[in-house]
């Protein structure tokens, strides 16, 4: 029996498929797999009475040439078929790993920290600190024989002997790079004890006694933050190439503070006597250049956002002498931003001295703070000029994706609509096929824009299409980045921050209480690109030793308001802007 041409429409194609009346249903579902890709059992295929089943004779089907069946149905991997084929690596199983293997591994549970009384403190800063990913690498290349003495630095070289930082409690940044080695090769919970001996031996007030007389006091997170990185921007150095380019020079590499240049910002700041007096007898203000490593946000009745917070830290009185009126007079001191890091860390001043209790306070006000900080309006006019067209090109494309995205659902869901309403009328007889078969044809003469055979893009052109739309974004986007700042790697182009990491503090004072972290997970890295891939938006928690998983919705609920854990520092990472070598792919 010769075969039958016959026609099938799958997902707004059509596809011409020679029909052999001698076959079955199964051999028909075959021939539609190496023309479509879906599976066989995934495949629904309508025909009168109901759905082609695999048994089915196909001689049965009456089928004659030309008609039109419908089928249903989408590959279980994507479009196109798979091609199965050997594994390129040899499958490990997690009880055949050692200890660093399965800590290394694919959404493995990172380590915690050991409490070695009251040092919760510590091990909060520690955590969030490492979600730094260029603080890691650089700290790998760090060498105390760089900064310390032949002894400090011999003994430093023991923990390649696996005593891990015995030598490095002489040099904190070393004691650092070690702890930070020995959590990436372990699921447990790791005592920091090198250095904690290193933190208190550089500053002995991490050493003070409880006043119980009974092991050592609980300290401020915010004390530990900053010293830390007070003394990582002293040792910590990167080498840089001359920025002129001179070849002579080439030899002589500069270097810069890791700290200054992911994590230290610029203020510019007036001076100015709020007296008229002075003002009249010709004082000028006095403008200045500082380097913060964090921005305060103060807190006080009128406060209720982080924004006002940061708005109110930047302008300060103090009490000084005027050379002009020779008596002591009040000054208003006003900064602005003129440069971003990379990396931007806020402190709520939560913490106050209370002189009739003899001791630190707690500001219980609940102040919210955004995932995604807009800082422009904190910065000077010059870097603001910079900031606001690629900020603005950035909310203009992020608009334009959803956009893209919603115009597609609504695709897919008239395309299931009409899917629908065909194999319902099939399904009731030709009479009834005939009469869907007119309304379409009275919609088309009536200018509808549901034609009879409209096509409906499938998942991979609307992939390719949304790929060439953000590449022709980035390269817009890439274009309105300032040349002079987009050689500033550690810097922010955008002035958009995203928040990376909490510490937080439970408690009404700040030598009592608790603190933990939270940390944002990092999406899955791509072993061919080498690229991070799509975030979940889940966080880790750091409670100590005990590390749990928690939604995004849990960091809404930090903004404090009573003595639960409420945010003490934030730790925001500037937003991906597209590199140049993205741009020239």
């Amino acid at each position: 029996m010769a075969a039958i041409p016959v026609i099938v429409k799958h997902q707004g194609k059509r596809h011409n498929v020679d029909l052999d009346p001698t076959s079955t249903g199964e051999t028909f579902k075959y021939q539609l797999y190496s023309l479509t890709g879906v599976e066989p059992e995934r495949q629904k295929i309508l025909v009168k009475g109901g759905q082609l089943k695999d048994d089915t004779d196909l001689s049965t089907l009456g089928a004659k040439p030309g008609q039109t069946f419908m089928m249903m149905g989408t590959p279980a991997t994507g479009e196109g078929s798979t091609v199965l084929e050997r594994p390129k690596e040899k499958m490990r199983f997690a009880e055949d790993m050692t200890e660093a293997e399965a800590a290394r591994a694919e959404g493995a549970t990172p380590a915690g920290l050991q409490n070695l009384g009251n040092t919760c403190y510590l091990n909060s800063t520690l955590q969030t600190l490492r979600s730094v990913p260029e603080l890691q690498e650089e700290l790998l290349r760090y060498s105390a024989s760089a900064s310390g003495s032949s002894r400090s630095a011999g003994m430093a070289n023991l923990s390649q002997f696996g005593l891990g930082g015995l030598g490095a409690s002489m040099d904190l940044t070393a004691s650092l790079r070690d702890l930070y080695k020995q959590m990436g090769e372990t699921q447990e919970g790791f005592p920091p004890l090198m250095f904690l001996n290193a933190l208190r031996t550089a500053f002995p007030q991490f050493a003070q006694k409880s006043k119980t007389g009974q092991g050592y006091a609980q300290q401020d997170a915010e004390e530990a933050w900053s010293q830390i990185v007070s003394q990582l921007r002293q040792k910590l150095k990167m080498k840089e190439p001359p920025a002129d380019g001179d070849g002579a020079n080439l030899q002589q590499e500069a270097q810069i503070s890791f700290i200054d240049k992911y994590l230290a910002g610029r203020f510019e700041s007036l001076l100015e006597c709020d007296e008229a007096a002075a003002k009249e007898a010709g004082e000028e203000p006095v403008r200045s250049e500082d380097v913060f490593l964090k921005l305060d946000c103060h807190i006080n009745k009128d406060i209720n956002h982080l924004r006002d917070g940061i708005l109110a830290g930047l302008e300060e009185k103090l009490e000084k002498k005027s050379p002009v009126l020779d008596r002591d007079a009040v000054y208003t001191k006003k900064s602005r931003i003129a440069r971003l890091p990379k990396y931007l860390t806020v402190h709520f001043v939560r913490f106050f001295w209370k002189r009739e209790a003899q001791r630190k306070a707690k500001i219980m006000r609940k102040v919210t703070f955004p995932s995604e900080l807009d800082v422009v309006e904190f910065c000077t006019d010059t870097l603001r000029k910079l900031l606001v067209p690629v900020r603005d090109k950035v909310r203009e494309v992020r608009k334009d994706e959803q956009d893209v995205d919603r115009a597609r659902k609504r695709q897919k869901l008239a395309h299931k609509q009409e899917q629908d309403r065909e194999a319902d009328s099939k399904a009731q007889g030709p009479a009834n096929e005939k009469r869907l078969a007119q309304g379409k044809a009275d919609n088309s003469t009536n200018g509808d824009a549901e034609m009879a055979d409209a096509v409906y893009k499938t998942d991979a052109e609307y992939e390719a299409e949304r790929a060439a739309s953000i590449l022709a974004a980035k390269k817009e986007l890439y274009k309105l980045i300032d040349p002079e700042l987009a050689e500033d790697e550690g810097a922010n182009k955008s002035g958009l921050y995203e928040l990376r990491g909490v510490i937080t503090h439970q408690g009404a004072s700040a030598d009592s209480g608790h603190y933990t972290s939270y940390v944002k997970k990092q999406g899955s890295l791509d072993p061919k690109t080498g690229k991070r891939k799509e975030e979940d938006g889940k966080w880790w928690w750091f409670n100590d030793d005990k590390v749990s998983e928690v939604d995004a919705e849990k960091i809404e609920s930090l903004s404090g308001g009573g003595e639960s854990h409420s945010a003490l520092i934030l730790l925001y990472r500037a937003i991906d802007l597209p590199t140049a070598e993205e741009v020239n792919e």
